[in-house]
């Protein structure tokens, strides 16, 4: 018997960047590899590189020592540099869960003088919506991830 989705509270983060919004939206998807955490992988192998397809319909996923590869969703929505929507198909458990019905929405606001406001959303609903809630709002969840982003989009 399927359990039903729950909503949960979305997780946001609202981060400064000192660059465009070209630069900062460029980081986030074409360098995802270059800031996203080796520790955060979902994939039996350890992680060789993190993708995002530059296109709605495109994957989201990693890829491993071995060359396997581990799909975390697609992207929905690309409208570069202003917004990105990805969806997440993944559980609590970090493991595929195709019955996850989750999205992470990335806005880059240019406020000017190089100074880009990214206002990041994660929508979560799946059986186990709260508790993946506390995980990726968990210090070393997104607010670590995201900081790691700010760090290198700001070079």
């Amino acid at each position: 018997m399927n359990m039903p989705r729950i909503k949960a509270a979305p997780v946001k983060k609202t981060l400064r960047v000192n660059a465009t919004s070209n630069h900062a939206f460029e980081v986030f998807t074409a360098r995802f590899d270059a800031w996203w955490p080796k520790s955060h992988h979902i994939g039996k192998a350890d992680i060789k590189e993190a993708v995002i397809e530059p296109r709605a319909g495109g994957r989201w996923y990693e890829t491993g020592v071995d060359g396997s590869e581990c799909e975390w969703g697609r992207v929905l929505v690309w409208e570069p540099p202003h917004r990105l929507v990805l969806s997440w198909r993944i559980n609590a458990k970090f493991v595929i869960d195709e019955t996850v019905a989750s999205e992470v929405e990335v806005r880059f606001v240019d406020e000017g003088a190089g100074v880009t406001r990214v206002d990041f959303e994660h929508r979560i609903e799946a059986e186990d919506a709260e508790t993946m809630r506390g995980m990726v709002d968990a210090p070393n969840g997104w607010t670590a991830i995201l900081e790691q982003f700010r760090a290198l989009a700001s070079q």
